[in-house]
């Protein structure tokens, strides 16, 4: 074996390095400089392996091959996950459950290990009972936006409650919304988080680290309600199910780029109208599945479709969930997993807990269960914005 000591090597301009070919070992103390690029400069049909830095992400990137093409290198959590037992001790990414009806309003707070199958546990409490409330989840925080406290149409909140993922305990008060909502859709990179529609065309957003109250970011291409929503740390991406106020079904999606303002743009279409459904993704896949058809009346559905966060285009056939329900909004998902807790059949909600592996195509597979049957809002703190 041969062994070569220099501190730089480029070509005779300066503006690229030799191609090293063999097995090569790297064994400086200090660094080394991955090629780099932006999101739409992106090479196709690499070798599965390589590596580059994505400057509009700010993350390492390495190829998968080309079916599922560049995958972002995530940090792994190693911060303990105070108070859990069972499947939930332990390291990993920890599932957040907010409210949701049971069937009446719930205030309960829960949380699952997504790594690990299993059931939930009890986490804390929220300050009232509510449902149909949106969340958003960041490394340290997650929270619970908006909802309805009573089955009156005129009970809407504006409240934003937060806790701290790692450590059980009640909410506390984090942020206000613009107006009063519900039924919108959210989600989130590691500085900004998102609340989009609830019957509305509005788009609005808080810095993460400081709370206080939402503000504007521009205007979706319709009003909208029930938005499956997902994100890579630089891009939203939500469906409108639900045009308001024509309360037509519909497959539009929509998406933003987080660290800009601006008006949405269109991103492509679901395979078939519905509205009511589950969505999450990790880095680069987003998955939306179940939800409610209203054509022909009464068509529950159990099927999951799947998109590519950082082009554009349709969705494509993933696999179907093992019970057919809705209204369990968000997910729990790690940067491999995504898991969909609850949900509502008519008249009755489900204890069903069932997971995707996000980056394979196929059926769902059994979770565990919910210790109570309902339809909460769920996130996590390592799904793909983060």
């Amino acid at each position: 074996m041969s062994e070569v000591r220099v501190n730089n090597l480029s070509n005779e301009n300066n503006t690229g390095g030799p191609t090293i070919s063999g097995i090569t070992t790297y064994s400086s103390t200090n660094f080394f400089v991955p090629p780099q690029g932006d999101t739409a400069s992106r090479p196709s049909s690499c070798p599965p392996g390589s590596l580059r830095f994505n400057t509009d992400s700010a993350h390492l990137e390495y190829y998968r091959g080309d079916t599922i093409g560049w995958v972002e290198v995530e940090a792994e959590l190693t911060a303990p996950l105070g108070g859990g037992t069972g499947s939930n001790t332990g390291l990993g990414v920890r599932g957040m459950m907010f409210n949701g009806q049971t069937p009446s309003f719930s205030n309960s707070i829960r949380f699952i290990t997504v790594s690990t199958m299993g059931g939930d546990e009890d986490f804390g409490d929220t300050t009232a009972a509510k449902a149909n409330c949106i969340c958003f989840g960041g490394r340290v925080r997650a929270a619970s936006m908006g909802g309805q406290t009573t089955p009156s149409g005129s009970s809407w909140t504006d409240d934003v409650e937060m806790v701290i993922v790692a450590s059980k305990g009640n909410s506390t008060d984090y942020a206000t919304l613009t107006s009063n909502k519900k039924e919108g859709g959210g989600f989130s990179n590691r500085i900004r988080a998102f609340y989009v529609g609830a019957g509305y065309n509005t788009i609005e957003y808080v810095t993460i680290s400081q709370g206080g109250d939402f503000v504007d970011f521009g205007d979706m291409s319709n009003g909208a309600e029930q938005c499956a929503a997902m994100s890579s740390s630089t891009r939203g991406v939500f469906t409108m199910n639900s045009f308001v106020p024509q309360y037509t079904s519909t497959n539009v999606i929509n998406f933003v780029e987080m660290m800009t303002t601006g008006n949405s743009t269109d991103f492509g279409d679901m395979i078939s109208n519905r509205f009511a459904n589950n969505s999450g993704s990790n880095a680069t896949r987003g998955i939306i599945c179940n939800g409610y058809n209203p054509s022909p009346a009464g068509a529950v559905q159990n099927v999951a479709e799947f998109l590519t966060i950082s082009t554009t285009g349709n969705t494509i056939d993933f696999g179907d969930t093992t019970q057919a329900r809705y209204s369990s909004f968000g997910s729990c998902c790690s940067g491999t997993r995504m898991v969909i807790p609850g949900g509502y059949v008519a008249p009755s909600t489900v204890n069903t807990i069932d997971s995707f592996e996000i980056a394979t195509t196929g059926n769902a597979v059994d979770f565990g269960d919910l210790a109570t049957a309902a339809g909460p809002t769920s996130t996590s703190n390592g799904h793909g914005g983060l």
